[in-house]
C-alpha cells in the first residue's frame, strides 16, 4: 500500500459514551419540542386552572384568583429584575471585567470548563444565589470568547444554573430556614406547630454537608459526562449570540455640561449617602443574612457597580446595555403569580384548596419517618414545579407537613432541610428562575433544558433517597417556643 493510499484511509469514528449519548438524545428533544419559556408559563396555567375549577367547582372564582394574583409578584418581579440587571452593570464595570477574564482563564479544556463553572455555581449559590446566578452566567459568556476553548456554550450555560437547581437553598439562601431560625419571621399559627429552629438543626448539620458534598460530585460528573464531544460541541458563535455587543467604547466628554457625567464627585457624595445605611443595616446580625435579602442585595450590587464604574457614564451606558436581560422577567413572572393564587386562593364548598388537597393526599400516606421524608421531597417537588418560591411555598406546606412531622416523631429541622433538599429540583425543567440567566447568556429555554433535564433524573432519585435514610441519624426534637 502506497504511503498516498495510507494516507487516504479512513478514520473509524468513536462512539460517545453511553452518558454523553443519552444527554444529547434529551437535548435534541428539547430543543425540537420544549416550548419557549413564555409558552412554557401559559400552559402551566392553563392546567392549573382547569385543576382548580374541577377541585373548586367554581370558574368565576378561579378567574378572580389568577387576576387578582398577576400582579402579586410584581415587588418581587421587581427586585429579580434588579438581581440581572446590577449583576450584568457589575460585571461590565473594569475590575470585575478584569475579575471575569482571569478567572475564565483557569479551566483548560471544554468539559473541564463546564465542570469549574457548575462547582463555582453551587458554591457561590451557598452563600448568595443571586451571585451564583449572575456570576457564573457572566462566566460563562467570558469564556466563549476564548475561541481555542472551544467551549459547548450550552452545556456551560446549564451548568452556570446548577446553583439554582441544587445548591442554595442548603445553604445561608435558605428562605425556609432562615424563617424557621427567625421568631420575628414564624407566623403566629405556625410557631406552635415548628417552635422556632435554628441553623444548627438545618443547614448547619453535618448531615447537610454531606448532601451538599455529595450533590457537588454528583452534578460535577453529570457536567462532565454528558458535555458534548467537539464533533457535537455548539459554541456561542454557532448560536448567533454575538458576545461582543455588549462590549462599549469608554465615551469622552464633549461640551462643558457633559463635566458631572465623567466626574466621580456624584458618586462619591451618593456613597457617602449610603454608608450610614449600610451601616444600620450590617451592624446587628449575621451579615450573610442580611445580604440575602433581595433589597439589601440590589442596593449594595448597586451600589458596587456606581463604584466601580466611577464615572457616571460609564455606570448608565453599562445599564442601558444591561435592559435587554430582563425582558422575560418582566413578562412572565405575573403568570406564575396567577398560578399561585390559583393554587392556594380558590377552596371548595370545605374551604380546602387545590395546594391543600394535595398536601393532604402525600402527608396522608406516610406511617413513620422514612416514607414521610420521601413523601415530603415528592410533594415539595411536585408543587415546587408550579410555585417556585422557596420561602412562599414553605409557608403554604409547613402547617400541614410539621404537624405530621410532630406526629411520627420526624426531626423538625431536617424535615425543613428535606424541604430544601427537593423543593429547588422542579428548577431543572421550569424556566422561572432560569430568565435572568437566559437574559445575560441570550438564549431560550430549549437551549439549556435538556442539559438540566439530565441533572433532574438523576438527582431526583438519588437526594430523595439520601434524605430519607439521613432523616434516620436524628433523634426527635418537640417544637422549642422563643424565650420571652
Amino acid at each position: 500500500m502506497s504511503s498516498t493510499q495510507a494516507l487516504q484511509k479512513p478514520v473509524p469514528m468513536v462512539r460517545p459514551p453511553l452518558m454523553e449519548r443519552f444527554s444529547q438524545a434529551i437535548v435534541a428533544w428539547a430543543e425540537k419540542w420544549f416550548p419557549d419559556a413564555y409558552v412554557f408559563v401559559v400552559i402551566a396555567c392553563a392546567v392549573v386552572g382547569v385543576a382548580a375549577v374541577l377541585h373548586s367547582g367554581n370558574a368565576i372564582a378561579t378567574s378572580k384568583a389568577f387576576g387578582d394574583g398577576f400582579w402579586s409578584l410584581i415587588p418581587f418581579t421587581m427586585q429579580m429584575a434588579m438581581v440581572a440587571v446590577t449583576g450584568y452593570v457589575l460585571a461590565m464595570s473594569p475590575p470585575i471585567a478584569a475579575l471575569l477574564q482571569w478567572v475564565a482563564k483557569i479551566p483548560k479544556t471544554s468539559k473541564g470548563a463546564v465542570v469549574f463553572i457548575g462547582v463555582l455555581s453551587i458554591l457561590l449559590s451557598l452563600i448568595n444565589w443571586g451571585l451564583s446566578l449572575i456570576f457564573s452566567g457572566l462566566l460563562v459568556r467570558e469564556m466563549a470568547r476564548r475561541k481555542s476553548l472551544g467551549l459547548d456554550y450550552r452545556a456551560a450555560g446549564a451548568a452556570a444554573y446548577l446553583g439554582m437547581g441544587c445548591g442554595f437553598t442548603l445553604g445561608m439562601s435558605s428562605s425556609a430556614a432562615q424563617l424557621q431560625a427567625t421568631p420575628a419571621s414564624i407566623p403566629g399559627s405556625l410557631l406552635p406547630i415548628t417552635g422556632v429552629i435554628g441553623f444548627d438543626h438545618t443547614i448547619l448539620t453535618w448531615q447537610n454537608l454531606l448532601v451538599i458534598v455529595l450533590v457537588t460530585a454528583v452534578s460535577a460528573i453529570i457536567c462532565y459526562v454528558s458535555a458534548p464531544g467537539r464533533e457535537a460541541t455548539r459554541t456561542a458563535e454557532d448560536l448567533g449570540v454575538d458576545l461582543e455587543a455588549d462590549q462599549f467604547a469608554p465615551a469622552k466628554r464633549q461640551r462643558p455640561g457633559d463635566y458631572l457625567e465623567f466626574s466621580p464627585i456624584l458618586t462619591i457624595a451618593v456613597t457617602l449617602l449610603a454608608i450610614g445605611w449600610l451601616w444600620n443595616a450590617f451592624r446587628s446580625g449575621n451579615p450573610l443574612i442580611t445580604m440575602s435579602q433581595l433589597n439589601t442585595y440590589n442596593f449594595v450590587f448597586l451600589l458596587l457597580s456606581l463604584v466601580l464604574h466611577w464615572r457616571p457614564r460609564s455606570f448608565l451606558e453599562s445599564f442601558v446595555k444591561a435592559m435587554p436581560s430582563v425582558g422575560g422577567v418582566l413578562l412572565q413572572f405575573p403568570f406564575y403569580g396567577g398560578i399561585g393564587y390559583m393554587l392556594t386562593k380558590v377552596v371548595d364548598a370545605h374551604g380546602i384548596t387545590l395546594s391543600d388537597e394535595i398536601a393532604h393526599l402525600f402527608v396522608g400516606l406516610a406511617h413513620d419517618s422514612g416514607v414521610f421524608s420521601i413523601l415530603v421531597s415528592v410533594y415539595s417537588a411536585i408543587l415546587g414545579f408550579f410555585i417556585p418560591s422557596a420561602g412562599g411555598k414553605w409557608i403554604i406546606e409547613a402547617p400541614y407537613i410539621m404537624t405530621a412531622a410532630n406526629q411520627l416523631h420526624a426531626h423538625l429541622g431536617w424535615t425543613v432541610m428535606v424541604y430544601n433538599i427537593s423543593e429547588t429540583l422542579p428548577n431543572f425543567i421550569n424556566p422561572f428562575w432560569m430568565l435572568p440567566l437566559l437574559g445575560i447568556l441570550k438564549l431560550r429555554s430549549k437551549d439549556l433544558v435538556g442539559y438540566t433535564a439530565v441533572q433532574f433524573l438523576i438527582h431526583m432519585p438519588i437526594v430523595t433517597i439520601v434524605a430519607a435514610l439521613l432523616m434516620m441519624t436524628f433523634t426527635y426534637i418537640p417544637p422549642v417556643m422563643p424565650t420571652p
